[in-house]
């Protein structure tokens, strides 16, 4: 993220995400974003599944992920990285569209903390599949 994020939030918020090569390939979609928040869908498909027929953890790991740090960067003001987040899975994802939303819980002038709550969307149904939490810091150079 190295566009000033004050100027239009959903643009700037899409241009990173068009910019990952990742989240192409898996087919995500970035549905919302807000000033501490992001929500990113992915539409399930075989491809997406483990062996039991469930979208595979990963794939939830990598919402989480993703989200927590659109939400955290949004919250930060620009460019940001995610330090560390752990995800607990509750059951298993079986739906159509699996979703995940992101808010900044706690930020400071370096860090985010972050919650992120993924869910299946199964017709009209959603349900908890898992939640994550992290830790989000501003991007600072090149290390």
């Amino acid at each position: 993220m190295t566009a000033d994020p004050t100027t239009d939030l959903a643009a700037f918020a899409q241009g990173v995400f068009d910019a990952q090569p990742f989240s192409r390939l898996l087919g995500a979609e970035l549905a919302a974003v807000g000033p501490d928040s992001a929500e990113i869908r992915i539409c399930n498909r075989p491809e997406l599944q483990q062996q039991h027929g469930f979208v595979h953890g990963g794939v939830l790991s990598y919402l989480a992920d993703n989200a927590l740090t659109f939400a955290g960067g949004l919250a930060l003001g620009g460019d940001a990285l995610t330090v560390e987040y752990k995800i607990n899975y509750a059951r298993p994802a079986v739906g159509d569209v699996v979703i995940a939303r992101a808010r900044a819980v706690v930020t400071t002038r370096r860090q985010s903390v972050c919650e992120c709550s993924i869910s299946v969307l199964d017709g009209d149904v959603e349900r908890l599949v898992a939640v994550a939490q992290g830790t989000i810091v501003a991007a600072g150079g090149s290390g």
